[in-house]
């Protein structure tokens, strides 16, 4: 039977790689990377250095696909369709890797940014291919450092308070409103920097990170009034510069 390890990487950088994430990387035979083109090659070429860094030389193999596009450009209630699309396409491609690049008794693995439970589409794009009958394998998680857990530490705070709850959403339901009843509110997936429609709220604060744990990591932090326009501006400037950016932030209510 074909086994699947689902390895946590961590948010960035390479001291995120635990013991357990370690030992999988071990004892796996192949290494599935997903490239997501020229304008994001560092992130496969950090996955490499990875590799590289901790397995010996001639102990693996890599194996490259090309990630499908996403329709970014969907909104409303084109966007569920368009991400179902997405996941179909990209089960497609991972199902061909583990049938034709894994031999019956290897183990193969997917190196994945931060933690695989939270927002990733490793497991379900697994368990499609499950479901579909046509490929057999067995797979287990390691868990991961999330951006959420490398962005509060990078700031020295707590993720929730005492006795209060913690939320952690996208950009896409912020624009919806400020969720009710939480005053910790985490966003990932925002690219369109939903955080602005509330930057004269004068009870919050934002802690705010970019490319966590990476050399080109970013971090502000404050009342939202004041962070806002210098977030806002940093992110333009490394976008620009970088042709591509990863944030995350947590909104606090005083």
């Amino acid at each position: 039977m074909r086994t699947i390890h689902v390895i946590g990487i961590g948010a960035g950088d390479p001291d995120h790689l635990t013991l357990q994430a370690l030992k999988a990387f071990r004892a796996t035979d192949v290494f599935f990377l997903l490239d997501k083109g020229e304008i994001k090659s560092d992130l496969t070429d950090l996955r490499r250095a990875m590799l590289a860094e901790h397995l010996p030389e001639g102990s693996y193999r890599v194996v490259e696909a090309r990630d499908p596009d996403r329709d970014r450009r969907a909104s409303g209630e084109g966007y569920a369709p368009a991400v179902d699309d997405w996941r179909s396409r990209r089960a497609g491609i991972y199902e061909r890797l583990i049938a034709e690049e894994l031999g019956p008794d290897e183990t193969g693995a997917f190196l994945v940014w931060g933690d695989p439970s939270l927002y990733d589409s490793t497991l379900g794009i697994l368990e499609e291919i499950l479901a579909a009958g046509r490929t057999e394998f067995t797979y287990d998680v390691v868990p991961g450092i999330s951006s959420v857990s490398a962005l509060v530490a990078r700031h020295r705070t707590g993720l929730n308070r005492v006795a209060r709850p913690v939320q952690i959403t996208t950009g896409r339901r912020l624009a919806e409103g400020f969720p009710e009843g939480v005053d910790d509110v985490v966003v990932m997936l925002d690219a369109h920097q939903r955080f602005l429609a509330h930057a004269e709220d004068e009870d919050l604060e934002i802690y705010w990170g970019a490319y966590l744990g990476t050399p080109d990591e970013i971090l502000v932090a404050g009342p939202i009034a004041e962070a806002a326009p210098r977030i806002e501006e940093l992110r333009a400037e490394a976008r620009e510069r970088k042709g591509w950016i990863m944030d995350t932030y947590l909104l606090r209510r005083r």
